[in-house]
């Protein structure tokens, strides 16, 4: 029996390696999909309207979610559970009206953050965001649990 590899064989070992990797990567790809679509809070019309009162005001530009954005202003992904408040939050939100109503502080030498006039409604739908975005399962990510 020779040690040369045809040309037959190689090609078989490379599709058929290929196909092997090509299954362990479609398996992988299904599990990870599914395990996001467990961990993840159903997504309400108010939260949508939340990540877009954050996205219209680049939040992110100075504050983190989840770790990723500026390092400026606290991490917001769990300032609701930081804040405190029950199953639905309510002092969290009378907390998030407060400061948001009350910025900037004008307290000298201290970073402000500037008063973008929010309504009512834009300030509760921002609330319903950061309460989803803390009901998400991070798995404990970011490790510091305060910004």
């Amino acid at each position: 029996m020779s040690d040369v590899l045809t040309k037959t064989a190689a090609r078989n070992i490379f599709y058929g390696g290929s196909l092997f990797f090509l299954a362990i990567f479609v398996g992988l790809t299904i599990q990870s999909h599914l395990y996001v679509i467990r961990s993840t809070p159903e997504v309400s019309d108010a939260v949508a309207r939340g990540k877009h009162v954050w996205e219209k005001h680049s939040c992110i530009n100075c504050h983190t979610m989840y770790g990723e954005g500026a390092y400026f202003a606290p991490e917001l992904a769990n300032v609701l559970q930081r804040w405190g408040g029950d199953k639905d939050m309510p002092g969290a939100k009378e907390t998030l009206r407060a400061w948001m109503k009350s910025q900037p502080s004008g307290v000298a030498g201290r970073r402000q953050m500037p008063n973008f006039k929010l309504t009512d409604k834009e300030i509760d739908d921002l609330g319903a965001f950061l309460e989803w975005a803390s009901r998400v399962n991070t798995q404990k990510w970011p490790p510091k649990a305060s910004g």
